[in-house]
Formats: structure tokens, sequence, C-alpha cells
């Protein structure tokens, strides 16, 4: 069984995780079922960048980012070549090791 090693994130993870994962399940879905509360701000449905992840190691292993993920991708803050959004990151059967930014962009919170 794949696992998702979540590093540690100051707020939302601070000791880091070993997660227990199954082939198809998303990143974020992984996350959320073991309490890590990565923002979600659109309901996984590919419309905001809340939910961006780094994939540290691994990365490979998962599908790739389509036409949709790729435009939002280009407006999260902290971009890197590895990054990805949680809610579209599907797992196969490799381990992957994850970081989650410390910043994410909600335009629907910020306006509140």
């Amino acid at each position: 069984m794949p696992k998702i090693i979540v590093l540690p994130h100051q707020d939302l993870c601070p000791e880091g995780a070993e997660l227990e994962a199954k082939e198809g399940e998303t990143v974020l879905d992984v996350a959320l079922k073991n309490g890590i509360g990565i923002e979600h701000a659109c309901e996984k449905s590919c419309a905001c960048t809340t939910c961006h992840i780094i994939v540290r190691e691994g990365f490979d292993s998962l599908d790739e980012s389509d036409e949709l993920e790729d435009d939002m991708l280009d407006k999260a803050w902290g971009l890197e070549p590895e990054s990805r959004l949680g809610c579209q990151a599907k797992i196969t059967d490799e381990d992957l090791v994850v970081e989650i930014p410390r910043y994410t962009l909600n335009h629907a919170a910020e306006n509140h």
C-alpha cells in the first residue's frame, strides 16, 4: 500500500506525518481523512490553488496535470516545477513525499 509522507508544516502538521493511501485517492483526500486540514476553498473542483502541494519525491509516478490544473497552478504562490493541486494528484503504487507550502492564495477568504 503506498504511503504519503507529509513534511512538517508549522500550522497543519507540525511533526510531519506518514499516511496510508490507496491507489486512485487524491493527496488532498488522504490528508483530510487523516486530520491534516489542507485548505480546499473550491471543494476539490480544480477552481482555486488553496490545496497547492509540492511533491518532493515520487512526482513522476503521478499522472500528468491537465490544462485546467496547469492554468490554476500558474496562479499559485511559491510555484515550483513539482507543484500540483492536492485535489488533482492521484496516488499510484509509489510512495510520495509532499510539502504543504506555508502560504496559499484564497481569494474568496481574502475578500470577506
